[in-house]
C-alpha cells in the first residue's frame, strides 16, 4: 500500500471520466466533480435547507428584481446581474436539496435562458445587447452573461442536456464575430458616457469568461476558443495604480484572472502574479482574520482596523476565485483560504434562519444597527439583516454554501479522490483504470473537530489513490485504515500538503482522520492585538444579543442586533506561553442543525481580560485599536469566547493588557 505526501495530484496523466483541460491546456490536477456527486450531510445540509425555506430560495417573493417582467424573460427591461447572481446559486441548491418546487423553477429559468438565443448567438435581455453612449460609442453589455453561464454549466454537469455545448458555442461565436470596438471596448470616466456605471463592469471583469471558455473548448476542442479566450485576457482592464482595484467586488474575482489564465499561458508568473495580488491587498487592508479585509466597498487610506467591513458578495466571489485556483493548482492553500471565508465570516453575514443578511461584515464590530452614518465608504443602511436590501448581495449570497458543498470532493488527474474541504457528505464518483463507480460516505463534525471518518459504502475491489489535504494549521495529523495507523512519521512536517493513499479499496473500508486543533494566537503587526485560533476558526468574544425589528413584514422582518453585554475588553495573555492562559472549557457533544448561532456555539475558549473603559463607539462604529500592551484599572473578569462564525457581534481582534512601562494609557 504505497502512502505518500505530494503538494499535489500528480498530472503525467488526465482524468478518464470528467472534463478536464485538454492540450494545449496545462493539465489540471483536480477535476471538478458533476454538481450532484457530492452530497453534503449534517450541518452543511441543513444551511442548504435553511436556504430552499428562507431568503434564497422564495426571492422570487422578496426581490423587484426578480420579477415576471424582467428582461431574462424577454420584453424591455434589464436583465443585469442581479438575476444571474440569484440563478447560479439557486440552480445548484434546487439540485443538491432536491426540492421540487425549487427544481420546478430552475427548469423554468433554464427554458427560457436557452430559448432566449437570437440567430447570431446572443442571448438574455435584450435590453443589454445594443447600449449607445453619448459620444456614439455602442457595444453590448456582456457582464450578466458571465455569472449566467456558471448556471448553465452546472445545467449542463447535472443533465447533460444536449443543446447547452452548442448554445454556448453560437454565443462565443458571436462574441467572436463582434467588431473590436464593440467587444469588452475601453470605456472611460466609469460608464458615464453612456449614463449607466453599469456597462464599464465588464472590463473590469472580463476574466470571469475564461473558466467559461476554457470548459467549452475541452468540450469541442474548438482552437478559435483559445484565440477568443486570449483576447478576452488582453481586454481586461489594467489596474488603475499600485492596486489591481479598489473596489472589493472587483478585486475578489480580479486578483485569480492571471492564475486563470495560467492554464493557456504555462507562464509560472502568472500564478505569482495572483498570489502578489492577493498578499499585496492581505499585507496592508487584511489586519483582520480569516483571510477578509478593510474594503466596506472599497479600499481607502486610513481604513485598515478590523472594523472595517467586507461585503458579502466578496465572500462568495473570494470562495469561487479559491475553487477555480484550487483546481488549477491542486495547492491545498486555496482550500485553506476557503475555510477561512466561509467558515469564519459568512455564517455570521446572515440571520441564523437565513431570512435576511447584512451588506458588511467586519472582525470586530459590536453592534449591527440601522444607523446610516457608520465609518464605512458607503453610507445609509450597512450592517442591519434585511432580506429587502443590499441589492447585489441579496442575490449574489444564494452561491456560497452550494458551492462550498459541491467542492467538498474533487476528483484527480490520475483517476482518483481528493478529500478537499471537510464537511459530512456523500460522494459518488468513478475511479480506478476502469472506471468502476464507488461511494464514500463522511462523518464529521469539522470545523468543530478534527476528527474524520471516511466509510466505503461500495467498491468492488478497485485500486485508486485517495489523497487526503493536509490544512495548513494542521501539526499532528494522523490516519487509520481499518483500524490499522498508517505510518507518516517519516515524512517530516506534512502541513499543507496531502497524503496519498493507493491501494485496492472494497466495501467497509474505513479511513480515519485525527486533526489535533490546538489553540494559537496570530499577532497583528500594526497594533499588536491578537487574535485567538483553534484549528480552522478564530474566536470571538461572546457578546449577549437582543434583537430589535427595524422594519420589513411579519414574514419577512428586518433586524437590528444591539449587545446586552460589555465588549471593550483586552486579553491578558503570558507573553513567553501565552497559550496557557487560555483553555478549552466546552466542546459539545452533539452539535446543532444551525451551529452558527450564539446560543448554539459548540465550542467555548475561557480567557482573562480587562475593559479598557475609554475604547467605545463613534458614528456607532467600534473605534479603531489603539497599540499594545494597554494599560487597564479595571478588575480582571472571565471571558469566554466563541467561534467567529456563531457571533453576529462580534471583537476578534483584541488589544493586550499590561501594567509596567510598556503600556499604553488608551486615549
Amino acid at each position: 500500500m504505497p502512502v505518500s505526501v505530494v503538494s499535489q495530484p500528480s498530472t503525467e496523466s488526465s482524468n478518464s471520466f470528467y472534463t478536464t483541460n485538454c492540450a494545449p491546456l496545462q493539465p489540471s490536477p483536480l477535476v471538478k466533480l458533476p454538481l450532484g456527486q457530492v452530497q453534503p450531510r449534517g450541518w452543511l445540509r441543513h444551511q442548504l435547507d435553511l436556504m430552499a425555506e428562507g431568503m434564497t430560495g422564495h426571492l422570487e417573493e422578496i426581490s423587484i428584481f426578480l420579477e415576471p417582467s424582467n428582461g431574462w424573460f424577454g420584453g424591455q427591461n434589464m436583465g443585469w446581474e442581479e438575476q444571474p447572481y440569484w440563478f447560479r446559486g439557486f440552480h445548484n441548491l434546487a439540485v443538491l436539496t432536491g426540492d421540487e418546487r425549487l427544481l420546478t423553477e430552475a427548469r423554468r429559468w433554464i427554458e427560457a435562458i436557452l430559448g432566449s438565443q437570437d440567430t447570431d448567438g446572443y442571448f438574455g435581455a435584450p435590453y443589454h445587447k445594443h447600449l449607445e453612449g453619448k459620444n456614439g460609442q455602442v457595444c453590448p453589455d456582456l457582464w450578466p452573461h458571465m455569472i449566467m453561464l456558471d448556471a448553465v454549466i452546472s445545467h449542463y454537469e447535472h443533465t447533460h442536456d444536449e443543446r447547452v455545448v452548442p448554445f454556448m458555442t453560437r454565443f462565443f461565436a458571436y462574441c467572436r464575430d463582434l467588431p473590436d470596438e464593440q467587444f469588452l471596448p475601453v470605456i472611460t470616466h466609469g460608464g458615464r458616457e453612456f449614463g449607466d456605471w453599469r456597462v464599464w463592469w465588464q472590463t473590469r471583469r472580463a476574466g470571469d469568461f475564461l473558466p467559461q471558455i476554457y470548459w467549452l473548448f475541452n468540450q469541442t476542442a474548438d482552437a478559435w476558443l483559445l484565440d477568443l479566450a486570449a483576447k478576452v485576457y488582453q481586454r481586461i482592464d489594467p489596474a488603475p495604480d499600485e492596486w489591481l482595484d479598489h473596489h472589493v467586488v472587483n478585486f475578489t474575482q480580479r486578483f485569480r484572472y492571471a492564475g486563470n489564465h495560467y492554464v493557456q499561458s504555462g507562464m509560472p508568473w502568472h500564478l505569482d502574479q495572483t498570489e502578489y495580488w492577493y498578499r499585496q491587498h492581505m499585507d496592508t487592508w487584511g489586519q483582520q482574520p480569516r483571510g477578509i479585509f478593510g474594503a466596506d466597498e472599497n479600499i481607502r487610506p486610513g481604513a485598515v482596523d478590523p472594523r472595517q467591513g467586507f461585503e458579502t458578495c466578496g465572500m462568495v466571489e473570494f470562495a469561487k476565485s479559491f475553487h477555480i485556483l484550487g483546481r488549477v493548482t491542486g495547492d491545498t492553500i486555496w482550500a485553506d483560504r476557503t475555510e477561512d471565508i466561509l467558515l469564519n465570516h459568512f455564517p455570521a453575514a446572515s440571520t441564523p434562519d437565513l431570512k435576511g443578511l447584512h451588506y458588511l461584515t467586519a472582525s470586530n464590530q459590536p453592534q449591527l444597527d440601522a444607523s446610516e452614518h457608520h465609518e464605512y465608504d458607503n453610507k445609509g443602511r450597512m450592517i442591519s439583516y434585511s432580506p429587502h436590501d443590499y441589492r447585489c448581495c441579496q442575490h449574489n449570497v444564494a452561491m456560497g454554501w452550494p458551492y462550498y458543498a459541491e467542492n467538498l470532493w474533487q476528483a484527480s488527474a490520475d483517476d482518483g479522490l481528493v478529500a478537499w474541504l471537510y464537511a459530512a457528505s456523500t460522494v459518488t464518483a468513478r475511479v480506478g483504470r476502469a472506471g468502476q463507480t464507488i461511494s464514500l460516505e463522511e462523518e464529521t463534525n469539522y470545523p468543530f473537530s478534527g476528527n474524520v471518518v471516511l466509510k466505503v459504502t461500495q467498491a468492488e475491489n478497485v485500486m485508486f489513490p485517495l489523497y487526503l489535504r493536509v490544512p495548513g494549521w494542521c501539526a499532528d495529523f494522523h490516519v487509520k485504515i481499518n483500524g490499522e495507523a498508517v505510518d507518516l512519521s517519516s515524512l517530516g512536517d506534512i502541513s499543507g500538503l496531502i497524503v496519498r493513499i493507493e491501494r485496492t479499496w472494497s466495501t467497509g473500508d474505513v479511513v480515519v482522520l485525527d486533526m489535533a486543533m490546538q489553540i494559537t494566537l496570530t499577532e497583528w503587526p500594526r497594533t499588536g492585538s491578537v487574535s485567538v485560533d483553534r484549528g480552522p476558526l478564530t474566536y470571538s468574544l461572546r457578546i449577549g444579543e437582543t434583537w430589535r425589528r427595524c422594519g420589513g413584514s411579519d414574514t419577512w422582518p428586518e433586524w437590528e442586533v444591539i449587545p446586552t453585554s460589555a465588549w471593550n475588553y483586552g486579553l491578558i495573555l503570558d507573553r513567553e506561553q501565552p497559550q496557557d492562559s487560555l483553555h478549552v472549557a466546552r466542546i459539545a457533544e452533539t452539535i446543532a442543525d444551525q451551529p452558527w448561532a450564539l446560543d448554539a456555539a459548540p465550542i467555548e475558549i475561557k480567557a482573562r481580560g480587562k475593559r479598557i473603559a475609554q475604547w467605545n463607539l463613534e458614528n456607532e462604529t467600534v473605534r479603531p485599536l489603539q497599540p499594545s500592551p494597554v494599560r487597564s484599572d479595571e478588575p480582571e473578569e472571565e471571558l469566554t469566547l466563541i467561534p467567529l462564525g456563531c457571533a453576529r457581534l462580534r471583537i476578534a481582534c483584541f488589544p493586550t493588557i499590561g501594567d509596567d512601562s510598556t503600556a499604553w494609557t488608551w486615549k
